[in-house]
């Protein structure tokens, strides 16, 4: 799995190192989960939904010829 869960404290307080972070990613929000994935160098992502809510996080990637 490409996307990583990223820990909500109890208070929901979303603490993130940034020093600590893929150099391009993307936080994704929702339902009080949140979850961190690297961005590849030369891809495509989706990040598809229904009904107000996250369902998919798709990646397309690709390679520079």
């Amino acid at each position: 799995m490409r996307m990583q869960e990223v820990k909500i404290s109890e208070t929901e307080i979303l603490e993130l190192d940034i020093m600590e972070l893929p150099k391009s990613c993307v936080i994704v929000i929702c339902e009080g989960k949140a979850k961190l994935g690297a961005l590849p160098a030369h891809a495509e992502t989706r990040i598809k939904t229904h009904a107000g809510k996250v369902k998919r996080v798709n990646f397309d990637e690709g390679e520079e010829f």
